[in-house]
């Protein structure tokens, strides 16, 4: 039994195709998707000069769709989104800034990206500055920079002297020994305070 079947699309499928495509699908894929919602249908001359008209129309959709997103792209690069959020004194976020996050600032910016054009390279978990792949299709892509910052003021002295991986995790960081001059001062300092008060 053949595993696989020519279907001709009579719709624009996301990732597969747009309308008059003949294209090469999985049997359970064209059973069980495709023909319930009449996307696709066995090829013949006389459909795809049925479809022909709207296949033209798709066709334009495309290029502008295309130039719409090239424009974009361009601007992502330039662009900036900042994300307010909840954090402890260390800056560590109650929770983490996921893509759906970035993606809903950028649409209120004007950017029509979903969540899933957002690429993050790693966990936001803490308040910092991040850079962020926005990938549109296989060749259009831009990095952008994300601020995350707190909603109050937290004491950044203290948040500097810190250490994260990039988990977003605390680095917990080992006691230095005491160095002979740290002795030194201690020994000194114990034996001022031994030493009886002068009448």
């Amino acid at each position: 039994m053949a595993k696989t079947v020519e279907l001709l699309l009579t719709d624009n499928v996301e990732n597969l195709g747009i309308v008059g495509d003949i294209v090469n699908v999985k049997l359970g894929y064209a059973r069980n998707f495709l023909l319930p919602r009449g996307l696709g249908a066995k090829p013949t001359e006389d459909l795809k000069q049925a479809l022909a008209e709207k296949r033209a129309v798709a066709e334009r959709q495309m290029r502008e769709l295309r130039s719409q997103r090239e424009t974009m792209i361009d601007k992502l690069a330039e662009h900036e989104v900042t994300l307010e959020r909840s954090c402890n004194d260390q800056g560590l976020l109650y929770g983490s800034v996921t893509q759906r996050d970035i993606a809903d600032a950028l649409v209120a910016d004007g950017f029509n990206v979903r969540a899933r054009d957002v690429r993050l390279g790693q966990t936001i978990k803490r308040i910092d500055s991040y850079q962020v792949l926005v990938k549109l299709d296989a060749d259009l892509e831009a990095d952008m920079k994300v601020w995350v910052v707190a909603d109050r003021q937290i004491d950044m002295d203290e948040r500097e002297e810190m250490e994260f991986d990039n988990e977003g995790n605390l680095i917990e960081k080992e006691s230095k020994p005491a160095t002979q001059q740290d002795e030194q001062s201690g020994d000194d300092a114990a034996e001022a305070s031994a030493e009886p008060a002068q009448a």
